[in-house]
């Protein structure tokens, strides 16, 4: 809103011209969702509190665990509300993207919230049934695939481009416009060695190519479901996922600035997309809120995030990881998710595996997911925590440094 109001209503205002930067609104839309969470997030702890809407802790065995019985739960409402706030305040809403975001960081919200709910309120241990969260996860892939597909507004451009736009029109000289395309970057590789998910069908056989759009629709909904759940399973320990998550969304707003900007996607030697830049802001916003929340989920944590915050911090993840044409990144960027889902897949079916083979079953771990590991080992769940963080930053260096290891 206050980005209408000073670019249309108040261009004249001393200080108007600022909001046409987008290193500005991305800055105030941090500052803005930090302060709000901040300021606004001990009144709705204090307001879960009163309604007792309090953590069940089932006994796992582990050390200090009890102690977390009745803490406030659905703390994903004070991310989203922090989010929501700045990107109304600083985004432009009629960019495709921040409109898809919006959509995404509401819906996994709501489903989120639904599971919580159930859980807490109804005293239903098993929250909403699985299949109802896998659907709504697909019901969002399948509407954030068909947009990116069909929409004009979603292009990308892969030509060198040594001016900007405005340049290049003075100059009248012809250069291609942006394209209609499924093409992704793969990570370390130059532009001109992009991902395109037609001329792999095509290369399988030929005339598979016609069907790119169902795979590439399929790989989307894939996708949001496994960072969403993954992110889900990392929401063990005091700090653990808004901790991580702020790091990876850091990441991503370099991506999205970067590949934004005709110029500086040029020296990377990077695809440039029209309109992307606009998504940094909302990032920004995410990250602010994020990081507020982190104030209060510090150990020992006054609030959970609960299925209301960590169903929808994965989500807007891999949505993201998608508009930049990053998702082939986020095995690394995301390493920490990877890890903590891969432990709990191992776990299970080697357990199985090894019952079935031997008559009963073994682990690899003490207990999945891998944190729980190393609880049982007696680390300290601060220090688990903390060289989680550090191996999340060490993995987003990496994912950045990728920019210019081309």
């Amino acid at each position: 809103m206050l980005y209408y109001i000073f670019k249309y209503i108040l261009n004249d205002f001393p200080g108007a011209g600022l909001f046409d930067y987008l290193s500005f609104r991305s800055g105030m839309a941090f500052v803005t969702a930090l302060l709000f969470s901040l300021l606004v997030g001990k009144k709705i702890i204090n307001r879960l509190r009163k309604m007792q809407i309090g953590e069940t802790v089932r006994d796992l065995g582990l050390e200090g665990q009890k102690n977390k019985e009745g803490t406030p739960t659905m703390g994903g409402i004070i991310i989203i509300l922090s989010t929501l706030i700045p990107v109304l305040l600083f985004n432009d809403l009629r960019n495709i993207y921040i409109q898809l975001l919006l959509t995404t960081l509401l819906w996994m919200g709501f489903i989120g919230f639904a599971d919580d709910y159930i859980k807490v309120i109804k005293k239903n241990k098993e929250g909403l049934a699985g299949k109802f969260k896998i659907l709504g996860q697909i019901v969002l892939g399948i509407v954030v695939a068909t947009v990116m597909l069909v929409n004009q507004d979603i292009t990308i451009r892969t030509e060198n481009y040594y001016q900007t736009e405005t340049v290049q029109k003075k100059l009248g000289e012809n250069f291609n416009p942006p394209e209609k395309s499924l093409k992704t970057t793969i990570p370390f590789m130059k532009k001109n060695k992009e991902l395109d998910y037609a001329a792999i069908l095509k290369s399988i056989s030929p005339g598979l190519e016609k069907y790119a759009w169902l795979f590439f629709a399929l790989f989307v909904i894939f996708i949001i479901t496994a960072v969403s759940n993954a992110a889900n399973l990392t929401d063990g320990l005091d700090g653990l996922a808004a901790g991580t998550s702020a790091i990876i969304v850091s990441a991503l707003v370099v991506f999205a600035w970067v590949s934004g900007n005709i110029m500086i996607a040029d020296y990377l030697n990077i695809m440039y997309i029209p309109g992307i830049g606009e998504v940094s802001v909302f990032i920004s916003a995410f990250a602010g809120a994020l990081v507020g929340f982190l104030w209060f989920n510090t150990y020992p944590a006054q609030v959970f995030m609960g299925d209301t915050g960590s169903l929808t911090i994965g989500a807007i993840i891999a949505v993201v990881a998608f508009f930049v044409r990053k998702e082939w990144l986020l095995p690394l960027l995301a390493g920490i998710f990877v890890i903590e889902d891969a432990s709990v897949l191992i776990q299970r079916y080697w357990f199985k595996y090894t019952k079935r083979k031997y008559g009963e079953g073994r682990r690899v771990f003490r207990m999945a997911p891998i944190h729980h590991h190393f609880q049982m080992k007696n680390w300290h769940e601060s220090k688990i925590v903390v060289r989680f963080w550090i191996i999340g930053i060490i993995l987003a260096a990496i994912s950045i440094i990728s920019l210019k290891v081309r």
